[in-house]
């Protein structure tokens, strides 16, 4: 089963396009890390439809926030596609259900695995836009080689840690097989 884990960077900020909209944020940087090639794809915004292209080839689409953020993102360079017909587990949309609230893959990192985010979006596309696009990508790798060990942390204990905004560390189940 090939399953690709999948985050993208933009060129755009929210406040730069003037509302929540974000297939206005045009696509900076795409990774993906598929299963079969063990390996992780960069994509840029000129090779938007290759990167459309592998995730229609998954088994299985995983990331976080990727039907509301990335796939919106990527609406304007594959206006036909249907992004709803990807087998897509979104991590943070599956606890969100369960706890009420969103918790952000940060939390998770640490609390899961001890790491952090390298980064953040605004730094990203501070990057993008000072022509610094190694760091992009280098950023966009972490993100998703994070999104995974979530992935594979929560697959195989049947739940994932997060901290509470009051720094309790607690758990809650989930169903990622």
């Amino acid at each position: 089963m090939n399953l690709v884990f999948f985050d993208l960077e933009t060129q755009k900020l929210f406040q730069d396009v003037g509302g929540r909209d974000a297939s206005k944020l045009l696509l900076a940087c795409g990774v993906t890390y598929s299963t079969d090639k063990n390996d992780f794809s960069v994509y840029w915004e000129r090779d938007a439809q290759a990167l459309v292209d592998e995730l229609k080839s998954a088994d299985k689409v995983i990331g976080f926030n990727i039907r509301e953020f990335d796939y919106e993102v990527l609406r304007p360079y594959v206006p036909v596609f249907n992004f709803a017909s990807l087998r897509t587990l979104d991590l943070m949309l599956d606890l969100s259900r369960t706890l009420g609230f969103r918790l952000s893959l940060d939390s998770l990192a640490k609390a899961c695995l001890g790491a952090t985010k390298t980064a953040d979006g605004v730094q990203s596309v501070e990057w993008f836009r000072s022509g610094e696009k190694d760091k992009v990508a280098e950023y966009c790798k972490a993100d998703v080689d994070i999104t995974r060990r979530v992935y594979e942390f929560g697959r195989d204990n049947g739940f994932v840690y997060y901290y509470s905004k009051l720094g309790s560390k607690l758990k809650v189940n989930v169903n990622w097989r």
